[in-house]
């Protein structure tokens, strides 16, 4: 059974730094794609970034200056770093697994089977 755990959200001063992990259970990083999606109240969910297959790393435009994927193997853990944070990163932040996932459905979170529960990040002014 595969289970995904984020944690290391929170309230934060615009400019603020923080650091989300994503626990896996249940599936190895090897071939499968991690990704981070947000949702904000009343939005679609929007993909933010992507280890595919566990090689190459992928970013939305808007955060890729400031938000920095990464993962640590031996954790089974996946992080998100994210840097000088804006009123508008405020969001319920998710982690998602999916395996034989292709380039092009990289960003569709309707693309990944496996989610977490989400982890509250606002940010204020």
């Amino acid at each position: 059974q595969v289970q995904l755990a984020e944690s290391g959200g929170g309230f934060v001063q615009a400019g603020d730094s923080l650091r989300l992990s994503c626990v896996v259970s249940g599936l190895t990083f090897s071939g499968s794609t991690m990704g981070w999606f947000r949702q904000a109240p009343g939005s679609e969910r929007q993909f933010l970034a992507a280890f595919f297959r566990n090689q190459n790393t992928y970013y939305e435009d808007s955060v890729k200056d400031r938000f920095t994927i990464s993962r640590d193997s031996a954790k089974n853990t996946v992080y998100l770093q994210m840097n000088s944070l804006k009123v508008e990163d405020t969001a319920v932040y998710y982690c998602a697994a999916g395996r034989g996932l292709i380039l092009s459905s990289l960003r569709g979170h309707r693309n990944y089977p496996y989610w977490g529960q989400g982890t509250q990040v606002t940010v204020s002014s």
